[in-house]
């Protein structure tokens, strides 16, 4: 007998299903929080958190929050994925992550 798994991402905060969300940490007063999350609603939390963070001293990673994520090195940079998403009427945001359907669409077109 075969069996098939299915995969289903879904942002916390709307509940929508998308292949975009991507799992984002945050700690507050000693609480490490994890939330799943499409770019857009990454983009709301920052700009959320953005004159805290401004205005707060860094202490460093919280514990247990992992090493930060290195971005792949290979293939073209965000900016340029965006450029060339523009350039093919995609839409496309002009901070955070880069959809991973605009970044295959631009593999499948090189």
């Amino acid at each position: 007998m075969a069996q098939k798994i299915v995969t289903v991402y879904t942002d916390d905060l709307t509940g929508a299903e998308s292949e975009d969300v991507r799992t984002h940490t945050f700690s507050l007063d000693g609480v490490n929080y994890e939330i799943d999350l499409v770019s857009d609603n990454y983009d709301k939390l920052f700009e959320a958190l953005a004159p805290f963070i401004d205005k707060g001293r860094k202490l460093g990673r919280a514990k247990g929050m992992g090493r930060p994520r290195k971005a792949p090195t290979d293939g073209p940079s965000a900016e340029e994925l965006r450029a060339w998403a523009r350039e093919h009427n995609y839409q496309v945001n002009d901070r955070g992550r880069v959809p991973a359907s605009i970044r295959e669409a631009y593999e499948k077109a090189h």
